[in-house]
């Protein structure tokens, strides 16, 4: 048996594989969901057959480059480790994984995709030593936006407890429709950043929350109220980002001020944007993952395979 460790993703977003081994990431591979233009997203259903179509493509080249079987198969199988947390998307690589691991005779194992995006943000940030802590992770994606307090459960898998959240929009989702507004391709967070970074002007927004939870819509009514204005392409957008990237960081002050001093890790696809990370990494010295490990990918769960059966 190997030392290699191989990882499946099948996201909302993304299809996507990786092999962990020699305490590194030696491959990982990921390809879009195909989106029409002026969509904002997929069904469910047209979700499962596209990864349906596209886990052999991204799958297929590491198979081929293994002389052995892995020692084991790590797999997103749904979105968080919340009772009922549920998407049809996560079956094909659930389904693929135990296939393969009956095949080869190996173990089988399971997490949720935000687990997924945990390990991968520390593995990145060379911070994995925090899965031995408490820490405070932000996971903020198209299908969620989420303050986590994580604590090392008995297996050494982290435990994910709900801080704060967003309570309407997500703030992948306000990227997409405003990016869509815009006429930019789905999904729209690196084109939108290019964007922005074309804008100097000032931007005041004022964060809407609840406690810590927060609320999003505003952004995306803010930014169409611009458009109409006929403002110019780069200012909406810098005000998109920027208007979450100030929620975030109120978010982060007041969870903070309420657990005490505490590491912050930032994860998800949205977390990858220079703007966010500027801020937020210079107040809270946060950790954040490079951006092929910020956006989805299976590396997050090859790696949570070795650390729960290689690591000795």
């Amino acid at each position: 048996m190997s030392d290699v460790f191989l990882g499946i993703d099948t996201s909302n977003y993304t299809t996507s594989s990786a092999l962990f081994g020699e305490n590194r990431v030696v491959e990982n591979r990921k390809k879009l969901l195909p989106v029409k233009a002026g969509e904002k997203g997929l069904r469910q259903s047209d979700a499962v057959f596209h990864h349906v179509r596209q886990l052999p493509e991204v799958l297929g080249p590491l198979l081929e480059g293994l002389k052995e079987p892995p020692r084991a198969i790590g797999v997103s199988v749904s979105p968080t480790t919340e009772k009922d947390s549920y998407m049809p998307c996560f079956l094909v690589g659930k389904t693929t994984a135990h296939l393969l691991g009956n095949a080869w005779g190996v173990p089988v194992e399971e997490f949720s995709h935000q687990q997924g995006h945990l390990a991968a943000a520390l593995y990145s940030a060379e911070k994995l030593d925090l899965l031995e802590r408490r820490f405070l992770a932000f996971h903020v994606s198209g299908g969620t936006t989420e303050a986590l307090l994580v604590t090392p459960g008995e297996d050494g898998m982290p435990q994910v407890s709900l801080a704060a959240r967003s309570l309407d929009l997500k703030a992948g989702q306000a990227v997409d429709r405003v990016g869509v507004m815009l006429g930019l391709p789905f999904p729209c967070g690196p084109a939108l950043e290019q964007l922005a970074l074309q804008w100097e002007g000032k931007v005041t927004y004022r964060p809407v929350l609840k406690g810590a939870d927060c609320s999003l819509s505003g952004i995306e009514n803010q930014c169409r109220a611009l458009l109409d204005k006929g403002e110019p392409p780069e200012e909406i957008a810098r005000h998109c980002l920027e208007a979450i990237a100030l929620v975030l960081d109120r978010m982060c002050e007041t969870l903070l001020e309420e657990l005490g001093d505490l590491p912050v890790v930032f994860s998800g696809g949205v977390c990858s944007n220079s703007l966010l990370r500027r801020r937020l990494s210079s107040k809270y010295g946060g950790y954040f993952a490079a951006p092929e490990f910020s956006s989805d990918n299976g590396a997050g769960a090859a790696v949570l395979a070795w650390r729960k059966r290689g690591v000795q």
